[in-house]
């Protein structure tokens, strides 16, 4: 067992092949399998940590108790030229969006524009995934869903109605990194909560709240309290329109319909998302987009700074550094999930995850 505190170095290829086996394991078919696990090690190698491999466990659980349906009909419920609606067959999430951005981009490649919608998926990871993958066609994504659980109330209440409902948008750059957000309508994602919780740390004020509306700063009692939105009254909103479009639209759960796939690994959570995919071609040349795309982006970097301000960061800049790191490096991972997955290996007869020397 692991007993320092210094993160253990996993390259991506053995992260991958390790939850590829795990995902054989419980019996979904190879590609599939392979899928899932590309997905999940990608998260963790662009610092989607609280979205990564750390949610194999839990992802086991809801397989073996009948949660997810290991032989999907995912299909095209309904459809125009620039539009769909993809069920989801209660298949794992990553399988689901795959899918319905897969549709999206080819729809944009015709329509200029294209949106579909999901239902019957569930938890994906993180939204910049599916964002991004619009980035290789010449095309920009706007991502949207439905968070697993909720963990937030409407403005002014005590009745948790909301999740933390992400949304992220991906914008190609020339010679720039792309313009990548990704961000929950909370303060913080819960994946960051649990990840909290896992490694024994405590939150920082102003991430929840307890009942009585003081700071709740300890992860482990998480469920005696609420999330805050981010700029208040407007991220509640924000999580509002957002969850009407990720889940409502494309009849997916919103609202009371949302199962806490944290507590519950049998309901089918219904989960919805929503990809935006606009084709850059519609709108003229991709390359004079992508020159201007760099130039806002230098024009920013490169603007006055506040004391003691080394660097202005524009969203995805980190995450494309880590992404180059960990190539090179290994990606980090927690000697206590190590261990966790270890003892996970054993128990379904897989081998042990291969750390880097």
């Amino acid at each position: 067992m692991a007993t320092n505190t210094s993160n253990i170095s996993v390259s991506y290829s053995n992260l991958r092949d390790f939850i590829h086996s795990a995902m054989l394991s419980q019996g979904l078919p190879d590609g599939d399998a392979l899928k899932v696990a590309s997905l999940m090690a990608e998260a963790d190698m662009q610092g989607s940590d609280g979205h990564g491999v750390i949610r194999l466990p839990q992802y086991i659980k809801r397989i073996r108790a009948g949660g997810i349906n290991k032989n999907p009909n995912i299909r095209v419920v309904n459809e125009m030229p620039g539009s769909a609606v993809v069920d989801g067959d209660n298949a794992m999430g990553h399988l689901v969006v795959s899918h319905a951005v897969d549709l999206a981009i080819e729809k944009a490649r015709h329509c200029g524009v294209a949106w579909v919608s999901t239902r019957m998926s569930n938890h994906a990871g993180p939204a910049s995934l599916y964002s991004r993958k619009t980035l290789q066609h010449d095309m920009l994504g706007l991502y949207f869903a439905v968070g697993n659980a909720n963990h937030l109330p409407p403005w002014g209440g005590s009745d948790m109605l909301l999740s933390t409902n992400p949304i992220s948008a991906a914008i190609p750059g020339a010679e720039e990194p792309p313009v990548v957000l990704d961000m929950a309508t909370t303060v913080a994602a819960y994946g960051k909560v649990k990840a909290k919780a896992k490694r024994g740390e405590q939150m920082p004020v102003g991430w929840m709240i307890d009942r009585q509306g003081q700071p709740l700063t300890d992860p482990n009692r998480a469920n005696e309290g609420f999330l805050l939105p981010i700029g208040d009254y407007k991220g509640y909103g924000l999580a509002l329109i957002v969850g009407m479009l990720a889940g409502t639209l494309g009849g997916a759960a919103m609202g009371r319909d949302v199962v806490d796939f944290n507590a519950d690994h049998v309901t089918t959570t219904n989960t919805g998302q929503a990809i935006l995919v606009i084709n850059l071609a519609a709108f003229g040349d991709p390359a004079v987009f992508k020159h201007a795309v760099d130039k806002l982006v230098r024009e920013i970097r490169e603007s006055e700074r506040l004391p003691g301000v080394e660097r202005i960061w524009l969203p995805g800049e980190q995450s494309h550094e880590k992404r180059q790191a960990y190539e090179t490096q290994g990606i980090p991972v927690a000697p206590f999930l190590i261990d966790e997955l270890n003892l996970l290996a054993a128990e379904m007869k897989i081998k042990p995850i291969v750390t880097m020397a």
